[in-house]
């Protein structure tokens, strides 16, 4: 399979997010960056010919005491969402909470895809408002 698509797309993602954001290639390829105090990561995929996918994963919030308002408020953003869904994570008496989204972007132009992901971190940016105290 070639990755050569994903590889160019994915530099483009880079390119599209440095006007706003600080961004960083971690070591395993991913694209890191911090948008509203979320931490976000984004990985293309190559698929098929034509179906290169960018996957986005924001933590919107973590090591919350998990509580049923907090579920409460998790399930009403996940409703609220238009792109990507917001989910609870629980590991012990603690909640992270996670918004993912990915959405295949072949052929989109550079103002499309930076559309794309500045509409998912706007939503991530909204969800994660009274997540935090």
């Amino acid at each position: 399979m070639n990755t050569t698509p994903a590889i160019a797309l994915q530099g483009r993602v880079e390119r599209s997010l440095a006007e706003y954001v600080d961004v960083s290639t971690a070591d395993d390829g991913s694209l890191s960056f911090n948008y509203a105090g979320a931490l976000c990561s984004i990985t293309v995929v190559h698929l098929a010919d034509g179906l290169d996918v960018v996957s986005m994963t924001c933590v919107l919030v973590w090591d919350r005491p998990a509580s049923t308002a907090l579920h409460k408020k998790v399930a009403d953003r996940n409703a609220a969402v238009q792109f990507g869904s917001i989910s609870a994570f629980g590991h012990g008496r603690l909640l992270d909470v996670v918004l993912r989204y990915a959405f295949p972007a072949a052929g989109l132009s550079d103002e499309a895809l930076t559309t794309m992901l500045l509409l998912v971190l706007g939503g991530a940016d909204t969800a994660r408002t009274g997540l935090i105290p």
